[in-house]
């Protein structure tokens, strides 16, 4: 699959950044849907959803453009040689993103809104949190449409294989030919078709979906034991130890000492979530605003007080 969608003369739109668009705007519907049940305003949520877009791209592209990853993608050192290529999305369509940073640009973002207008900060962290799930899982898969970050060689039935008609991240002992029709000879193209890898971005994808779900629905399951903050919490664990665990696919990470960059991180997003949920329900429980929901016949028992009355 070609990962440019469409090309108007030097600008070209790519499948990525229209998976990712469409990812956070699906998540922004599944958020006033959470925002009603809640009792909040779901406006909020369009509005807030162009300050996240906003705040998480910038975000996404500095992680990415600081970061000093191995194999042949573009760090840091790359682009303090080439400033222009950290803000040229329409090369390309910034094909290098941090999710870690469209995360930490996002609750930035939520942080100034909720302030700016006098919301529960708390509250409008877990409204969006099962729907960030999903838009991530979706965001994964322009990762396949682009060819990138897969994991290691393995013959097992669902491995990804290479389709070197398109550009694509090469692995180690390919032939170089992906993008390059003159080099697609029938033996490279014999070794594209018997080598597979590890599809980590559907093994992320699928912990992401799985994660959405057991937010949602425990929402609603536990509404009476949880506090604000805890879902948004609860996310921080379930994305911590996802992305610990795929990070362990990912021969090109960034890495710091003996693990990944991103599994540090995540250890730090599984920390934070276990103390911040301590910390959350050692506080002195508020008045919830969560929406009460009666049966029919304590409605009619309450009726017939009123007359009564």
């Amino acid at each position: 699959m070609n990962p440019v969608l469409l090309k108007l003369g030097p600008f070209q739109v790519h499948w990525y950044g229209l998976l990712i668009v469409g990812g956070a705007v699906f998540a922004a519907w599944l958020s006033t849907k959470e925002a009603k049940r809640r009792g909040e305003d779901p406006e909020h949520v369009w509005s807030l959803l162009t300050w996240c877009l906003i705040f998480g791209i910038i975000g996404a592209r500095l992680y990415h453009v600081f970061s000093t990853p191995t194999g042949n993608f573009a760090g840091w050192d790359f682009y303090r040689q080439n400033p222009i290529e950290i803000i040229k999305f329409w090369d390309g369509g910034f094909r290098g993103l941090g999710i870690y940073g469209a995360v930490a640009g996002g609750a930035l973002a939520v942080v100034l809104y909720t302030w700016k207008n006098k919301l529960s900060l708390l509250r409008w962290l877990d409204i969006p949190a099962p729907g960030l799930l999903v838009a991530q899982a979706i965001g994964r898969l322009g990762n396949r449409i682009n060819q990138e970050l897969y994991g290691p060689p393995t013959d097992l039935p669902w491995a990804f294989h290479i389709d070197p008609r398109f550009p694509c991240q090469e692995p180690a002992g390919s032939p170089n030919a992906c993008g390059l029709p003159d080099r697609l000879t029938p033996e490279a193209l014999e070794w594209y078709r018997t080598n597979g890898y590890h599809p980590t971005f559907f093994y992320e994808a699928l912990w992401n979906l799985l994660g959405a779900a057991v937010l949602w629905f425990g929402g609603r399951a536990l509404v009476d034991k949880l506090r604000d903050g805890d879902i948004f919490f609860s996310y921080m664990i379930w994305y911590g130890l996802g992305r610990f665990w795929v990070e362990m696919f990912r021969p090109d990470a960034w890495r710091m000492g003996t693990l990944a960059t991103a599994q540090w991180i995540g250890l730090g997003f599984v920390a934070f979530g276990v103390v911040a949920i301590i910390i959350n329900h050692l506080r002195p429980r508020k008045a919830s605003k969560e929406p009460v929901v009666t049966t029919a016949p304590e409605a009619a028992a309450e009726q017939g007080k009123v007359e009564a009355a």
